[in-house]
């Protein structure tokens, strides 16, 4: 079965990554998570698993689909093991990006992490909220 996260990065600075980086290299590591909730749930990632790739900053919107390829790791840049990682390759671009305004104002939004904890980096995605997602970056 297959679980359905958004990870946020912020798009440019000195540390900035972002999704067309991604689609030009094809894969990447998704490192730098130090929050512990967000810890919690990149554990339970697994290959095969479809993320929706969220620019922060300025941007505030889903911009595109990544695919988890590894477990999660160690990360070999840190000393503390807590600190762990995921491989993640580019899937594919929105139709459109979908910024956060157009997200609060769907009504079955409200109790999910995106909304309701700002600065959560890593989140689960419930299905019907992917699935609205999707359609709407069709429109």
């Amino acid at each position: 079965m297959v679980n359905y996260w958004l990870a946020k990065q912020e798009p440019s600075g000195p540390r900035g990554y972002n999704f067309q980086t991604l689609k030009k290299n094809k894969k990447t590591v998704w490192d730098g998570v130090h929050n512990n909730l967000a810890l919690k749930h990149m554990r339970n990632m697994k290959p095969g698993d479809l993320v929706l790739f969220y620019h922060t900053g300025d941007e505030r919107q889903v911009v595109g689909i990544m695919e988890i390829t590894s477990k999660p790791y160690p990360n070999p840049k840190e000393d503390n093991e807590r600190f762990i990682v995921v491989d993640v390759m580019y899937k594919k671009s929105l139709n459109r990006p979908i910024t956060l305004d157009e997200l609060k104002k769907q009504k079955n939004f409200t109790n999910w992490e995106l909304i309701r904890i700002s600065r959560l980096s890593v989140m689960p995605v419930p299905k019907d909220i992917w699935d609205a997602i999707i359609e709407i970056s069709k429109s």
